[in-house]
């Protein structure tokens, strides 16, 4: 793709450092708190139409499960090469056990998952069909989920698990989906570390003080309470939400237009988009821009350098359908292919 040169000159100029900050992701230590989803994929061929009711009858062919929620932030780090310790809930259920199963097998820490007996495992299950050479269609999805918040005792036992790892870490991330973990005594336990990255979906203000914020732009409208549509009306969100946040900066990811990083010194950097035309499915990006942006910090960027990183993943795990993953190596191989475009 074609740079701005007010873009691409920095970029090039930054190009070893960047190549240098990949090669260092494998050295970080991360502590994810956040609400733990299984994403569930069953699809099947269509037979017929049932006689019991105007539905369609489906042979079941496969069963995927992979992290969603919070738990893409989790392996998203992973797949990235840190070292990395789960913090959060799950129910006593089979899903539940799926998903400590995976993060166990990517050699993620499950010590900090701990049971909900009276919650179930937040699960998303999408039932897609196909009819015999045809392209395959979700039909319908299936959330289970509770709206009650944790027991008391669960949300204490959390934060003190966070307080004693938090001198074990180099950063905290903080994947606040609405699903109830990230209670306040939890929110203040992760709060502690100088290094703390929030990706939440709503109620920016309980985590007063993080590093940085990694907004989406409905996110930040809603944080702000009027439409961001202008470079007037942006401009004015980032300051706004950097009172509202009393963090060092904000970064307002924009899809298309790209990504927009605020400090507290009043400047803006824009990040342009690395990809526009191979985007298939931005589900779970934010959680990958994040995570990327976080090694890029533990790695010793500037905060506009580790969102360039963040970004450059981001736009490597929109070209996948669902949730998905990228690695330091298909990260090197993107860059250096942006580079030779400049």
């Amino acid at each position: 793709m074609t740079l701005d040169s007010a873009f691409a000159q920095p970029l090039q100029a930054s190009a070893s450092r960047l190549f240098h900050l990949l090669d260092r992701f494998t050295e970080a230590r991360v502590l994810v708190v956040g609400d733990l989803t299984v994403d569930e994929f069953l699809t099947g061929q269509v037979e017929r139409v049932s006689r019991e009711a105007p539905v369609l009858i489906l042979r079941h062919e496969t069963t995927k499960q992979i992290p969603g929620g919070g738990a893409n932030s989790v392996y998203n780090l992973a797949k990235l090469g840190a070292q990395v310790k789960a913090v959060g809930l799950v129910g006593k259920d089979e899903q539940g056990r799926a998903l400590r199963s995976i993060f166990e097998s990517a050699n993620i820490d499950t010590t900090g998952i701990l049971i909900d007996p009276d919650r179930p495992t937040v699960t998303k299950t999408r039932i897609s069909g196909h009819a015999r050479q045809s392209v395959t269609q979700q039909i319908v999805r299936i959330d289970r989920k509770s709206d009650d918040l944790p027991d008391s005792d669960l949300q204490l036992q959390l934060a003190e698990y966070i307080a004693g790892q938090i001198d074990r870490v180099d950063a905290v991330v903080c994947s606040d989906y609405g699903d109830g973990t990230l209670t306040q005594p939890v929110i203040q336990a992760a709060l502690q570390h100088d290094c703390s990255i929030v990706d939440a979906q709503k109620a920016l203000q309980r985590y007063s003080g993080a590093t940085v914020f990694t907004p989406n732009l409905p996110e930040a409208e809603q944080a702000v309470g009027y439409a961001i549509t202008s470079p007037q009306a942006l401009h004015q969100a980032g300051l706004d939400l950097l009172n509202l946040t009393q963090a060092q900066h904000i970064l307002i990811t924009r899809g298309e237009e790209g990504m927009s990083l605020f400090d507290r010194s009043g400047q803006q950097q824009v990040i342009p988009a690395f990809n526009r035309t191979d985007v298939y499915d931005v589900t779970g990006a934010g959680d990958t821009v994040a995570a990327a942006l976080t090694l890029g910090l533990i790695g010793g960027a500037t905060v506009w350098e580790a969102s360039i990183l963040g970004n450059l993943a981001a736009s490597l795990v929109v070209r996948q359908f669902g949730t998905a993953t990228t690695t330091p190596a298909e990260m090197k191989a993107a860059l250096q292919e942006l580079l030779e475009g400049v």
